[in-house]
């Protein structure tokens, strides 16, 4: 499964609402650590096919969200599980680290 955009539209929908964990990325595209994380979300997105669900939240077009979660530095992985935000980690991550997050 391809990285999700998710929006506010469909965030109840892809996120709230997902029996799979879900792993969001907030980014900008301006945004040079972004830029370097951005490979090992997708990389990280095909080896959990199927188990985790992976989106992709761009701050600049949804500060709605951004707002919500506070989220005040990025890149920045939340990890939800069953509705609620239950882990997150602020700047570049390794793969390692996101599989940790997401059992």
């Amino acid at each position: 499964m391809a990285v999700l955009t998710i929006t506010k539209d469909n965030f109840q929908k892809e996120v709230l609402e997902s029996a799979q964990p879900v792993l969001l990325d907030f980014w900008a595209s301006w945004c040079g650590p972004c830029k370097m994380f951005s490979p090992i979300v997708d990389e990280f997105a095909e080896e959990r096919e199927g188990e985790v669900k992976v989106g992709k939240v761009n701050i600049d077009e949804e500060p709605e969200l951004a707002n919500q979660f506070g989220i005040m530095s990025i890149p920045t992985a939340l990890v939800f599980k069953n509705g609620q935000a239950v882990e997150s980690a602020v700047g570049v991550q390794p793969k390692e680290r996101l599989w940790d997050m997401t059992k």
